[in-house]
């Protein structure tokens, strides 16, 4: 569990703190992303996905128990190439698991208190602890906070083939990725 700040000890309706999701949040990210899925922003998914892949979730919680953002993060098996722009990886680098990122939204109340940075840090940990080499996702937005913690615009080469396929085209999705630090 991680704890991020967003607020006074005075407001604690304010302090989120990040924690693994459970099959008993699917109704409350369904509802936290619902917003996001009537604008395009998110791909539509039935409640019973979101209790399906409930481990795959992390979620910015209150202590007050309100539920102000979520993330997901998706392991997939190791890439048959190299990442975007680097020259022939090491056998290793491409024996290493590939993770996404997705269903990632704040609620539009709390945003820019730093929610949306405590949720990514906690999924790059958590990919970071699972041997990930390279983390991928993709926006419909400008990509301004994936930016900011380490992430760069590609063409997709090197992501999982999977998740390549299921993106939707006319969605207009750009797809970013970061590569993760060697195996410990």
């Amino acid at each position: 569990m991680t704890t991020a700040t967003t607020g006074s000890s005075h407001h604690p309706d304010q302090v989120t703190v990040v924690r693994p999701a459970a099959a008993q949040d699917a109704e409350a990210l369904h509802r936290l992303s619902r917003t996001f899925m009537r604008s395009g922003a998110l791909r539509e998914r039935p409640v019973v996905r979101y209790a399906r892949d409930a481990g795959d979730f992390l979620i910015a919680e209150t202590v007050t128990g309100r539920i102000d953002g979520c993330v997901a993060l998706r392991r997939h098996g190791p890439r048959a190439h190299g990442l975007p722009g680097t020259p022939s990886p090491a056998a290793a680098d491409t024996a290493r698991p590939l993770a996404v990122v997705y269903n990632f939204c704040v609620a539009p109340g709390s945003q820019g208190r730093g929610i949306g940075s405590a949720l990514l840090e906690a999924a790059l940990a958590r990919a970071a602890a699972r041997s990930v080499s390279a983390v991928f996702t993709a926006t419909t937005g400008g990509g301004e906070l994936f930016l900011r913690h380490g992430f760069r615009f590609c063409d997709g080469s090197g992501a999982p083939a999977v998740w390549l396929d299921a993106l939707d085209p006319d969605r207009g999705s750009r797809i970013l990725f970061r590569p993760l630090g060697p195996a410990r």
